[in-house]
């Protein structure tokens, strides 16, 4: 496996591709936004770990452009701010987890291989209820002529609630699914990522909603054909 580091604290980011190399993977270390769009553009990465304050490019501007680069690489943000605000920004960007410093490095490596066992899946074509198609090759989501492109966690919860079009899924089984047993993801994970697909949904005018139901969890709810 291989992974991009983006860190311009230099021990931290030294210390970071040891953990790595102590699990076999290999790293390519980088400690500015803009050799961080260098290498991600001309190399194959499995997942890249990028800090949110980085001299010249931020983090931000760095998923920014990958993601309309075409480039869906995994990437797992890291920052010093614990606000809620900076992790919506982060994932509304395009990038895919958000880890919060100092962490513990057992958990990031469980995140990593989160992202990879996701990224690795065998999909099929796509799946569609309603109005609504998801393709599951490129995480497009459309209805018609118009679509929008999901991040991982997003495309794995609405991947879940479309494969149970016609039932309540528990937010105990999207957190075990999407974010893993090793994870300690809690449900206000997934009510972040539920907001997220309704403003999309809304976006593309959809007669798909996602409908909650109390202290259990949510369902796709549409017109019948």
């Amino acid at each position: 496996m291989r992974i991009l580091i983006v860190e311009d604290e230099v021990r931290l980011a030294e210390a970071l591709s040891q953990i790595m190399a102590e699990q076999r993977y290999q790293t390519d270390v980088v400690y500015t936004g803009s050799d961080a769009l260098d290498y991600a553009l001309t190399s194959q990465y499995d997942v890249i770990v990028l800090d949110v304050m980085l001299p010249g490019l931020s983090g931000f501007d760095v998923v920014r452009r990958l993601r309309a680069a075409h480039n869906s690489t995994p990437v797992l943000m890291l920052t010093a701010k614990d606000e809620t605000a900076d992790k919506v920004t982060g994932l509304d960007c395009g990038a895919d987890d958000y880890m919060t410093k100092p962490f513990d490095p057992e958990e990031l490596m469980a995140r990593i291989r989160a992202l990879t066992r996701r990224q690795g899946e065998v999909l099929g074509e796509s799946m569609s209820v309603a109005d609504l198609t998801l393709t599951l090759s490129t995480r497009c989501l459309s209805r018609g002529a118009k679509s929008v492109r999901l991040g991982f966690k997003e495309f794995e919860v609405m991947k879940l609630l479309l494969a149970n079009a016609s039932a309540v899924v528990p937010k105990d089984d999207i957190i075990t699914r999407v974010w893993g047993l090793e994870s300690d993801a809690e449900d206000n994970n997934v009510e972040v990522y539920v907001s997220f697909l309704r403003k999309k949904l809304a976006f593309l005018d959809s007669v798909v909603q996602i409908r909650t139901m109390r202290k259990v969890g949510y369902f796709l709810e549409y017109p019948a054909a």
